[in-house]
């Protein structure tokens, strides 16, 4: 498996693969947020777009949003922070979760971060296990709201 930057033609996959693995918890094609999650060239243009690829196949993907990204959500000043976390069903289980977290901990490391957040849906169990394994804990005091009866919840993993 290789991890790397999104170029400009993965763009359209990433954003598909992106509303594929969201869609158990999007309220259906009219679901707003759907065109954020399928929003890849937005991301990749302010944030940071990383994508996993296995055998020519893009597999998963993961936003990491520096200080200034307008992507970011609740990092403070000094603190990394990523979304949109996301793995292709087809892939789910083989590790791919796990290598790109395992990316997003490393180059927040290298540029100095002394710590990651990121926020979640309550129902996303699977996800919270892998951060769980990647030493995030719960930051209940950053819990929010970004619209009403969306309520996300925040983890936290010191460097």
């Amino acid at each position: 498996m290789r991890i790397r930057l999104a170029e400009p033609a993965d763009l359209e996959k990433v954003g598909e693969l992106t509303v594929t693995a969201y869609e158990e918890f999007t309220e259906g094609p009219e679901d707003g947020y759907i065109d954020r999650l399928r929003d890849a060239a937005g991301r990749a243009r302010e944030a940071e777009l990383w994508l996993a690829e296995d055998a020519g196949q893009i597999v998963g993907t993961v936003t990491i949003c520096p200080e200034d990204s307008p992507w970011r959500e609740i990092g403070r000043p000094g603190e990394g922070e990523f979304r949109m976390l996301a793995v292709a069903p087809e892939a789910r289980g083989q590790g791919v979760g796990d290598a790109l977290v395992a990316n997003t901990l490393r180059v927040l490391a290298e540029r100095g971060c002394t710590g990651v957040v990121l926020s979640s849906l309550e129902e996303m169990a699977a996800a919270h296990r892998l951060y769980g394994r990647h030493g995030f804990t719960r930051a209940p005091e950053r819990d929010w709201a970004p619209a009403p009866g969306v309520d996300l919840i925040a983890f936290y993993r010191s460097l």
